[in-house]
């Protein structure tokens, strides 16, 4: 897609978000500031939650600090200190005789102990936080104690039993249910109307029946039909969505990989889980399908072998693009 994604542009606002519960309990945390973990499923919406959270509490958007907690365990020292939202307080000496653990910990407590721009704290979050290993579990639980009054921490995860529980003890739980078919159809409808797409209710709901319970992929989704037929109606959906596939992109990707183009690879792969909104799990099946037509013999058994382990660890929890990109780069280095 080249359009601004509706995802972004049109994020709810704390009245907006679908579940009534979900609205109740932060709508209470923006009065008085608490430590949160949200937990449910993929695509429920526990970001795009936070982030109206943090839209109401603060008065800029700088008082809110994002952590993707899978992507950022997996940056390398260098990719920290250049990041711009960590720069500022990682000096070139720090980075040098600094072990990556201990930037990552440096961090944690430079981002919990800046000042907000306004107001009297900030809006820390670690999204997928089931990717935290248990020592930096036992250093953020130090931060969190120390900052409490400067910070607020709000935590996201599919993989609650994952968090040590000093952490736990120190939230509030919110379970961020996946979204039912009718809440999806009023969201996307609510995104037509503000978009000036014509639509019908069969279109929207064949949109959030091929999402199933994933909200940013009916989103997404609903864009592509939008953009591919102008309008979002039951045969509009079925021609854009139905006909979706990512072969050609994946065959692409794994081209690149074998080639050494690891850059290029992980774009299309990016373009997948971010952009298009598949999860691992399916990013993974089509590999393995498009695979069958590359590879035989030992080498299709290894990679067999391989997208069995990546597997389990997608659903243990662990970062989609991380485990994916790791699979690239062994088939960069065969």
């Amino acid at each position: 897609m080249d359009a601004p994604l509706w995802t972004e542009t049109h994020a709810p606002t704390l009245a907006e978000l679908p579940q009534e519960g979900v609205r109740e309990y932060l709508t209470r945390a923006t009065e008085e500031p608490i430590n949160l973990v949200l937990y449910g499923p993929k695509g429920a919406g526990k970001t795009a939650a936070v982030r109206a959270l943090a839209h109401e509490a603060h008065d800029s958007e700088n008082d809110l600090v994002e952590i993707n907690v899978a992507d950022f365990f997996g940056m390398t020292k260098k990719e920290i200190s250049e990041d711009p939202r960590f720069a500022p307080f990682i000096t070139p000496k720090r980075r040098r005789e600094t072990s990556k653990a201990g930037l990552i910990n440096h961090v944690l407590k430079e981002s919990a102990s800046y000042p907000p721009v306004s107001g009297d704290y900030k809006t820390i979050l670690l999204d997928n936080a089931e990717a935290i290993r248990e020592d930096f579990q036992q250093a953020l639980r130090r931060v969190m104690e120390r900052h409490h009054e400067a910070a607020q921490f709000v935590i996201t995860t599919r993989q609650p039993a994952a968090l040590i529980a000093p952490i736990v003890s120190r939230c509030f739980p919110v379970a961020v249910r996946a979204p039912t078919t009718a809440e999806i159809v009023e969201v996307l409808e609510r995104i037509a109307e503000r978009e000036g797409v014509e639509y019908d209710r069969e279109g929207l709901e064949y949109v959030a029946g091929y999402a199933e319970g994933d909200l940013r992929k009916a989103i997404l989704g609903a864009q592509t039909t939008a953009e591919a037929d102008g309008e979002i109606t039951m045969e509009a959906a079925y021609e854009a969505l139905g006909g979706v596939g990512i072969d050609d992109r994946v065959s692409d990707m794994l081209v690149n990989a074998e080639n050494g183009k690891f850059t290029d690879a992980r774009k299309l792969l990016d373009e997948l889980l971010i952009d298009e909104g598949y999860d691992g799990g399916e990013v993974l099946e089509d590999v393995l399908a498009v695979s069958r037509s590359r590879y035989d013999g030992a080498d299709l058994a290894a990679l067999h072998r391989r997208a069995g382990e990546i597997d389990m660890d997608l659903t243990e929890g662990t970062s989609d693009r991380i485990q994916i990109g790791q699979l690239l780069a062994e088939l960069g280095a065969d």
